[in-house]
């Protein structure tokens, strides 16, 4: 399974790269499927730009996208917390799906329009889930096409919010330091109500 982000990259790029990576299925993980500036990427005009790539499409961000409906879900400062959304049963069914279509045998690529996986739900929610609680290994491509794991993006986010191992914290410890303060800066927070 791959993610790719389409912020500011042309429709023919982005349907080059996940042509490049031989994706058979786009699966939209965004919670609210337009977009203020890339047209393209309306949820009815990315479906057609798909199909004329002979490309499938499939909507799964009520399940797998990063505002959920439930209010259990966010903290007293309305901000969504990924920890409690992974355990939902909604979110748990997205990702059923995703190894349901896998095992059809499709290339399954989830979309999102962050341009970096490393500040975005597609890491740190969906990849995050993948690797920790399921064991399986997201490959992220990156804006200008290249591939970088989950792993690999994990490692980064330690230097990235300047948390690194110590005395007191070893690797995995700072790890998930480093992931919570990363969630902490990047996760949706809704307007108060």
């Amino acid at each position: 399974m791959y993610t790719i982000g389409y912020a500011t990259k042309p429709i023919n790029t982005y349907i080059d790269q996940l042509l490049q990576f031989g994706v058979t299925v786009v699966a939209d993980i965004r919670s609210v499927p337009y977009s203020k500036v890339f047209f393209d990427y309306h949820q009815e005009a990315l479906k057609q730009h798909l199909h004329q790539a002979g490309l499938r499409y499939v909507y799964l961000g009520d399940e797998l996208g990063p505002r959920s409906k439930d209010p259990a879900h966010y903290d007293d400062s309305h901000q969504v917390q990924f920890d409690r959304l992974m355990q939902a049963p909604l979110y748990k069914t997205g990702i059923q799906r995703l190894f349901d279509g896998v095992d059809k045998g499709f290339r399954i690529a989830m979309t999102c329009a962050c341009k970096d996986p490393a500040i975005c739900h597609r890491s740190l929610l969906v990849g995050w889930s993948l690797k920790h609680q399921y064991d399986r290994e997201l490959q992220h491509i990156t804006h200008d096409g290249m591939l970088e794991s989950q792993t690999a993006l994990e490692q980064r986010l330690m230097p990235l919010t300047g948390t690194m191992p110590d005395l007191l914290a070893g690797d995995a410890a700072a790890l998930q330091l480093a992931y919570q303060q990363q969630c902490r800066a990047c996760a949706y927070r809704r307007p108060p109500s």
